[in-house]
């Protein structure tokens, strides 16, 4: 099948490689020239394990294009699957301008039947908006829009698509069902994992279950701080709770909070998708006001300890990026802290095994004046030489067997806040 895809983000390339590399022929467009010549000649713009290597070894067996130009994607294939970013808006609501524009360029082009797929995370109601645009721009196009959402956690995205456990379809006909099975029936080999259901159903499904795992994330971080308060241990809770079959081990880890792409963004939006219909979802209120205290109760135990003076101190951080196995930074945990702990007096010595790239274009954005203070490290020891403390943010596989003896020879004080 021929299928084009709009967005080379996250969503976009991991899903267009991945239909690839089963054999789909894929046209992946972006309006970002420098990205697409970099992805042309191999070079991804994000690291994600094994995706790298999909994207070379299908750009050469020609299954898989880029391009910068709309009217040549539209015209490759009758699948259109957007996959562009909604960042949030100041008042928590999704931005619509990129899946509209997305729509618009389709109706522009396209001279004969469309399936459009939005693969962009949407609020309810998006299907109905996209359907409602390509009508105002092209009256008699012969199209039909299909909600169906992504599932990929950064880190094990490659594997999320190739192995899927669901594969959710909101359609508004039936029309369109049988070349969806086509399209997935490779993802499917042991079973059917497609789920039907309405467009609206099918996008509040994807806000809801992020927002269940934000939920669960939040819930183990308030039991968190009770432990401190009460002498119990939070590891111990999770093991007995977690061997409950109804409740399961999975997010269940005490932390810094959650941070990336995903859940701040889409708690936010379900958020306000509430308060447009008059609902005021409670918990989910909560859920976001709890992962920001879980970070401002962790910067006070380290203020703390120091008397709530940390001028002239060098505190080291393990671990940038908001989760393991990604350089991803955005809502990442280690931006608060750097900007409290500057603002503190500290310097800082900072260390993560992918992101340092990144943290370096966010510091000189963010940080001009302080960025004298702010040290980056070459590997974990080099942080922690001499520094008065170490701080692990993130839990890379790196960090979770260290040479404690070393560590305290390393250290000016043996100090860890884990």
């Amino acid at each position: 099948m021929r299928i084009s895809v709009i967005g080379t983000g996250y969503v976009g390339l991991v899903t267009g490689t991945c239909l690839a590399e089963v054999g789909h022929e894929v046209m992946c467009l972006d309006t970002d020239l420098n990205k697409i010549s970099h992805l042309k000649k191999g070079i991804i713009p994000i690291h994600e394990p094994g995706l790298q290597d999909l994207v070379v070894k299908n750009a050469a067996r020609g299954l898989l294009k880029f391009t910068t130009n709309p009217e040549e994607s539209v015209r490759f294939a009758d699948i259109q699957i957007i996959a562009v970013g909604t960042p949030p808006g100041e008042d928590g609501s999704a931005d619509m301008q990129y899946v509209l524009s997305a729509a618009r360029e389709i109706a522009k082009w396209a001279d004969s039947y469309k399936l459009i797929i939005n693969k962009s995370t949407v609020p309810v109601g998006t299907a109905k908006k996209v359907r409602d645009e390509i009508k105002k721009h092209k009256a008699n196009l012969d199209f039909d829009v299909v909600s169906n959402p992504e599932f990929l956690k950064e880190g094990a995205a490659v594997a999320d698509c190739m192995r899927p456990d669901r594969i959710i379809l909101g359609v508004e006909s039936e029309r369109p069902v049988k070349t969806l099975q086509l399209m997935y029936e490779p993802f499917q080999r042991n079973h059917d994992k497609i789920i039907v259901m309405d467009c609206e159903s099918s996008e509040l499904t994807k806000y809801a279950a992020n927002a269940m795992l934000a939920t669960r994330i939040s819930f183990m971080n308030e039991l968190s701080r009770l432990c401190d308060a009460t002498g119990a241990h939070i590891e111990s809770v999770r093991k007995g709770i977690g061997s409950d079959p109804r409740i399961g081990y999975d997010f269940l880890y005490a932390g810094l909070g959650y941070g990336g792409s995903c859940f701040p963004k889409d708690v936010k939006a379900l958020i306000h998708t509430g308060k447009e219909n008059k609902i005021d979802l409670e918990i989910l209120q909560s859920v976001e006001s709890a992962n920001i205290k879980q970070r401002e109760y962790f910067l006070n135990k380290i203020l703390n300890h120091f008397n709530q003076n940390l001028t002239g101190l060098n505190l080291a951080l393990w671990g940038l990026a908001f989760k393991p196995n990604t350089d991803d930074l955005r809502e990442a945990p280690s931006l608060f802290l750097i900007e409290k702990l500057l603002k503190a007096g500290a310097s800082l010595r900072l260390y993560d095994p992918v992101a340092m790239t990144e943290m370096q274009k966010w510091v000189v954005h963010k940080f001009e004046k302080d960025n004298h203070r702010i040290h980056f490290c070459q590997n974990q020891n080099e942080a922690t030489q001499n520094a008065d403390a170490l701080i692990l943010v993130t839990e890379w596989n790196d960090f979770k067997n260290p040479d404690l003896q070393k560590l305290k020879q390393q250290l000016k004080q043996p100090v860890v806040f884990d």
